[in-house]
């Protein structure tokens, strides 16, 4: 039947909603219609006649709302969705799967970007419901797809599929998208229809509207919500299906980068993560899963379309496809606990392979991909047994006597015990939320087999594990493995079935049987085995049902809520907004501490920069100070001969309001006023390529109040240190700074720099503690910051792996990331890369680099004044000046040649000594104009200007000539 509308009364949009999931979701989804804001807009529902309850349904609501909501029959065997597009009367077009709503203004706002643009397709965010165990963000009820909100960042309209690639390289077109109705037109070339049976139609119907579309429209608003959760092993083969005949009909449209890029998705989006869902099942299941899934993966594990993965996902992909499940299920844990080395990986003519058999043809430059079996650039040939993440996997649990038998296989790479060594082991059960409380029990065997180490353990849980039943329920089992000197601790990985025959165990908790009676056996969310105390018994469970009445009625939960409200107010006086105004209030009427200096290096973080040669300085003076060094979260490297506080701390707000100076290279907190008895000395961190300050980009965007707080925090200055009449023309002027604010000293921390440039002294002893042997060129490598605010990990632009296996032999490479960020590095050959990112003091670095390698990081400016070579590999140098400004063209100013690929970089080390003598006038100028002030004396001439009051007088150290500015040497 069809209840149509008067024409007078025509939609904007019509919905058109598939009634083939019960009476409950069509009638959700119809009501999410009905209260959009967008009154101009009808619900077509259409019933497949296969279920009376829902006719029913779609009958009472379009008697119920005529003007808004029409009743669709689907003849035999057509496509419901298509069905609904034959009778829908609105402009446009939009589709509500299962379940799916449409939020409050999801109408309004796709149609009014249809009229603003004139696109034939208009595409919003859509979200899901969970799947079971899945985390969310805090505050999100539902998921979204990690690669939909770049996609939707803004609204903007694109001509070609090319500028927005993820709209058809992932799911993206499946729901929360509306149609220009013409485009469907069953007469309309091409004819954008359901072509293929759901799902897989359903998943091409939005690829064939993009690519028929003239243009499409983007936008940041979410259009449906409660889609339905993801079931990675089910839907695989109807989504490999699909993602594969899309990328065939991007191809066919003359968009192959697009296919090719289709095609590496659905490893991505699809396989991998039915590969994961093999961990959740049992043998018989994840036999038949693989055997769905194999046959489909023909002809799309090409080299290309590997390359960009982890080796661990490219052998993932490779078992799955060979129907191998079990080795799949092994991958998949190793991607879920990255490290863990499940396979008995073995070496071959300089390659590294999953296992023995897979080796390929004998090849030192395998590319990614091409064998994906190779798992060389994971470096496990150089991690000894102790670094080792070995899979233990327990292959039968039991009761034997009442007791807990344990038997289990370890996976023993070829090179990881050598010789064989006598091995032992201990079983170690950990109380989760007690971990300084462990139970060490003894393992009756353990033994070499072919590829691996067997062990067997029978573990007296009764007697020997005396919880007292509160707080202590749950512990968790470990391996403690010793051979050939080395120890090394792996969990227990178990499957439920089997540990299931394990049954349960008697417990005798030391607060008696009434906290719980027996000990469980279990598999964790994380696939591991552990142990659980539970009340089984009458007794115990009496116990449990009133203690949980004791905790959970009317009072109870009352006295909860008012604890809650305590601890919430406890942790927000605790926070920094109530100490801020603590100090502001009370903390800065305390009194001076004559001669007190606090000293701050990166908000904490390190015990270096200028701070340091300044706090040293003074000290080697035995000057009367107090002195006080904030640190961020340890105080490990921070000086024995100053008094340390955390930063936020109370001591800490206290030593800064009764200080008498403040000394720090960034920044204090900008809530924190300084005292009208305090000098403010900022030291800063580095001269200024990209645009600083009140320059910025970012900043000129920020609103007023913004913009005054920062101006608050810069007029704190009393003193700013500069390096060159370059600082003064960047940084004085993006800071708005006085210029009688302005030290033209240079900066203390590199005062160690131009000594090691004159005296030509040895390689100082941090060589020898990172192990550098002399006859190796020592490359340090530091790119510069390129997040935003709350930007942690970092991706190297740089391949270490590669560069140590090209270089390994004659460079040691020290990788020192930003330390506002963290960069992870691949495992190398011993010697060969070292992580100096937590060293405290960078000039240490510099004066033992024989080569600096950079992007535009204000490191080079402190570097060139070793008149060592300098090397700035920066591939992304266009982009990020289009993005942050710049003061100056580094390519035509540079102190050393500009490369943007690794392979230049390496021709350039190559052949170093060649050209550097190419470069030394240029470094010369470069060090002149950035560091003119930097003459060797900063550190002393900073403390004879500061602490004046508590210096003798003294003659400060000349200038050399060479360093002096041309108008001094000229004598004007």
């Amino acid at each position: 039947m069809t209840t149509e509308p008067h024409p007078a009364d025509a939609p904007d949009l019509s919905v058109v909603v598939p009634a083939d999931a019960g009476p409950e979701a069509l009638r959700a989804s119809s009501a999410s219609v009905l209260e959009q804001t967008l009154r101009h807009s009808e619900a077509v529902l259409v019933d497949p006649g296969r279920d009376s309850a829902t006719t029913r349904a779609c009958a009472d609501l379009a008697a119920r709302h005529p003007r808004r909501v029409r009743h669709v029959t689907a003849a035999r065997g057509a496509d419901p969705r298509d069905t609904g597009v034959d009778h829908a009367r609105g402009t446009w077009v939009t589709f509500l799967g299962p379940g799916e709503r449409l939020q409050k203004d999801a109408g309004r706002n796709l149609l009014a970007a249809a009229l603003d643009t004139g696109a034939d397709l208009v595409a919003g965010t859509w979200t899901r419901l969970p799947a079971p165990g899945e985390k969310l963000p805090r505050g999100a009820e539902q998921a979204e797809p990690a690669w939909q909100r770049p996609l939707h960042t803004r609204t903007r309209t694109v001509g070609s599929l090319t500028d927005a690639p993820g709209l058809v390289v992932h799911d993206s077109l499946v729901t929360g998208f509306c149609v220009r109705r013409s485009l469907l037109d069953p007469e309309a070339r091409p004819a954008v229809r359901h072509e293929e049976a759901p799902p897989v139609g359903d998943l091409l119907f939005g690829v064939r509207a993009a690519l028929a579309a003239r243009t499409v429209t983007l936008i940041p608003n979410t259009i449906t919500t409660h889609r339905a959760a993801p079931d990675p092993a089910a839907d695989a083969p109807a989504r490999i299906t699909a993602a594969a005949r899309a990328a065939r009909l991007l191809a066919r449209h003359g968009h192959p980068g697009l296919a090719a890029a289709r095609e590496r998705a659905l490893l991505t989006d699809h396989v991998l993560p039915c590969a994961a869902a093999l961990l959740s099942m049992d043998r018989e299941e994840r036999a038949r899963t693989a055997a769905q899934v194999a046959p489909l993966l023909a002809g799309h594990l090409g080299a290309d379309a590997l390359a960009p993965l982890d080796p661990v996902a490219r052998a993932c992909l490779r078992l799955l496809a060979d129907g191998d499940a079990d080795g799949a299920r092994d991958a998949a844990y190793a991607l879920a606990n990255p490290g863990t080395v499940v396979s008995p990986v073995v070496a071959h003519a300089g390659r590294v392979h999953w296992r023995p058999g897979t080796e390929a043809a004998p090849s030192t430059e395998a590319a990614p991909g091409a064998d994906p079996l190779d798992v060389t650039e994971l470096g496990l040939q150089y991690r000894p047994f102790a670094r080792l993440d070995l899979l233990n996997t327990v292959t039968r649990a039991t009761r034997s006597q009442g007791r807990l038998l344990l038997v289990g296989r370890i996976v023993l790479p070829a090179h990881a015990l050598p010789g064989r060594p006598e091995v032992t082991a201990t079983l170690v059960l950990t109380c989760r939320d007690q971990p300084a409380r462990t139970l060490t029990l003894p393992v009756d065997d353990i033994r070499y087999a072919r590829d691996a180490l067997v062990w067997r353990a029978c573990a007296d849980l009764t007697r020997l594990l005396g919880a007292r039943g509160v707080g202590d329920r749950v512990w968790d089992p470990a391996l403690r493995v010793t051979a050939g000197g080395e120890t090394l601790t792996t969990p227990l990985f178990a499957e439920p079935e089997t540990v299931k025959p394990a049954g349960a165990l008697r417990a005798r908790p030391r607060l008696g049987r009434l906290t719980g009676d027996t000990w469980q056996p279990y598999v964790t969310a994380h696939h591991r085995l552990a142990v659980c105390l539970l009340a089984r018994r009458r007794p115990a469970r009496l116990a449990e049902k009133l203690l949980h009445y004791a905790t959970h009625f009317r009072p109870a939960r009352a006295l909860r809520r008012r604890l809650a409200a305590v601890a919430a107010r406890r942790k927000r006086l605790a926070g920094q907004a109530v100490k801020a105004r603590v100090y502001r209030t009370l903390l800065l009427r305390l009194p001076v501490r004559k001669g007190q200096v606090v000293y701050e290096a990166h908000m904490g973080k390190q015990y270096g920069d200028s701070p340091r040669a300044i706090h040293e300085e003074a000290m080697a003076r035995g000057l009367p100070l107090r002195p006080v060094w904030s640190y961020a979260e340890r105080p490990d490297g921070f000086p024995a001969d100053a008094r340390l506080v955390r930063r936020w701390s109370w001591p800490y707000l206290v030593a800064l309001a009764r200080a008498q100076y403040w000394v720090d290279n960034q920044g204090f907190p900008h809530a924190l006023d300084k005292p009208r008895h305090t000098t403010y000395l900022q030291t800063w961190h580095g001269s200024a390529y990209k645009r600083m300050g009140f320059d910025e980009a970012r900043v000129k965007t920020q609103n007023d109040p913004q913009r005054r707080r920062l101006q608050r925090a810069v007029d704190r200055f009393d003193h700013f240190l500069i390096r060159a009449p370059h600082d003064a023309d960047t940084l004085g002027r993006a800071y708005r700074l006085d210029p009688d604010k302005l030290l033209p000293t240079g900066y203390p921390r590199n005062d160690r720099l131009v000594a090691a440039r004159e005296q030509h002294a040895p390689r100082p002893p941090l060589a020898e503690a990172l192990g550098v042997p002399d006859d190796r060129t020592v490359v340090l490598y530091a790119p510069t910051f390129r997040g935003g605010p709350g930007h942690k990990d970092a991706e190297l632009p740089l391949d270490v792996r590669r560069f140590a296996e090209e270089f390994g032999s004659t460079h040691v490479l020290l990788v020192r990331s930003h330390y506002m960020e963290r960069a992870a590095l691949p495992a190398t050959a011993p010697g060969t890369v070292h992580d100096v990112s937590g060293h405290h003091d960078v000039s240490e670095l510099l004066a033992l680099a024989d080569v600096l390698v950079t992007d535009y990081s204000s490191i080079m400016f402190d570097y060139a004044l070793l008149d060592r070579p300098l090397i700035h590999f920066a591939p992304d140098l266009d982009a990020y000046t289009a993005d942050r400004g710049s003061y100056f063209d580094l390519r035509e100013r540079a102190g050393g040649p500009v490369v943007d690929t690794q392979d230049a970089l390496h021709e350039v080390l190559a052949h170093l000594d060649e050209a550097d003598p190419h470069w030394k006038a240029a470094r010369a100028r470069f060090a002149e104009e950035f560091g003119a002030y930097d003459t060797g004396g900063a550190a002393a001439a900073v403390v004879d200007t500061l602490f004046a009051a508590h210096t003798p007088r003294r003659r400060p150290k000349p200038c050399p000539a060479s360093r002096r500015r041309p108008a001094e040497r000229s004598g004007t």
